[in-house]
């Protein structure tokens, strides 16, 4: 069975996308809360429980290393707009062009060249299917898995893996 979800024009889900994600910063309670919030289609958040040490230490070292050899911006927990909400990718780089594109947007609406996600042990294989789908519908052009194991996954479609990047290929496969 095959389950068909009828999603609004891509511009007016932004639009809807921009005005809860303002809403939920705005929020002083939700500023106190540990641990990561995400927003579904519908403004639903999300909830995830705080990251690991391991998780935050990949997450750093993968920001780093982007920077480092690519330049650019590596943003941790960077906020891109979907058509299923508002997701927080744990880094997303862009290049300086991009990232002219979207500077100012509270999340953003051009997902950033490279999305990271570094999994922990919550996460499903079909939630990581969904992000990775949604991410290149966003704009993405490599999607990147880093597993408990340090060993990274990369993604140029959302079923297509390749051994190294082609935007990044001196980034290590294992950190």
């Amino acid at each position: 069975m095959q389950l068909v979800i009828d999603l609004p024009p891509r511009e007016e889900q932004l639009a809807f996308n921009r005005r809860r994600w303002e809403e939920l910063c705005a929020d002083p309670e939700l500023a106190k809360l540990p641990g990561r919030i995400e927003t579904n289609a519908h403004g639903q958040i999300l909830m995830s429980p705080p990251p690991a040490g391991k998780h935050s230490d990949r997450q750093g070292e993968i920001a780093f290393r982007l920077r480092s050899l690519l330049g650019g911006k590596a943003l941790p927990e960077c906020p891109v707009s979907t058509l299923d909400g508002v997701r927080a990718a744990d880094v997303g780089w862009y290049s300086e062009a991009r990232f002219a594109e979207v500077d100012g947007q509270i999340a953003f609406e051009r997902a950033p060249e490279i999305c990271v996600e570094v999994l922990s042990p919550s996460n499903t294989a079909s939630e990581m299917r969904e992000k990775r789908k949604l991410y290149f519908d966003a704009g993405a052009d490599e999607v990147w898995l880093c597993h408990d194991d340090g060993h990274l996954e990369f993604f140029t479609a959302p079923d297509v893996t390749v051994p190294t990047s082609a935007l990044c290929p001196d980034f290590p496969v294992t950190i």
